[in-house]
């Protein structure tokens, strides 16, 4: 069983920065992607960013230039680092990742419990 626990969330002023971090825990043999999305009531799920096993990270639009993902793999973590915050980006903020979990190329694909951010002042 894999799981993902998140950290790192909170209130913020408009253009201050928090940084989230989830860290993976359980049988794990591979990295395949790991990133973050976000949601509001009323609204459905965005992506925020992922990073997948090319290094290339993919972001939405709203965010780019102003959050930076990034990668443990050892450690199993990935991070969020958010600048600039807008009112806008207040949303609950979800980790997801997929794993490959044994040698025959089996993966898992969950979030985590997801943790709110409110950017207000």
């Amino acid at each position: 069983q894999v799981r993902l626990d998140e950290s790192g969330g909170g209130m913020v002023q408009p253009g201050g920065s928090l940084r989230l971090s989830c860290t993976a825990s359980g049988r794990i043999f591979g990295t395949n992607e790991m990133g973050w999305y976000r949601q509001t009531p009323g609204k459905e799920r965005e992506l925020v960013a992922v990073l997948t096993t090319t290094g290339v990270p993919d972001y939405g639009d709203s965010v780019k230039g102003r959050f930076t993902i990034s990668t443990d793999i050892p450690k199993r973590t990935v991070y969020l680092q958010m600048n600039s915050l807008k009112p806008e980006d207040t949303a609950v903020y979800s980790c997801n990742a997929e794993f490959t979990i044994d040698s025959f190329g089996s993966t898992w694909n969950g979030w985590g419990q997801g943790t709110q951010v409110t950017v207000s002042s």
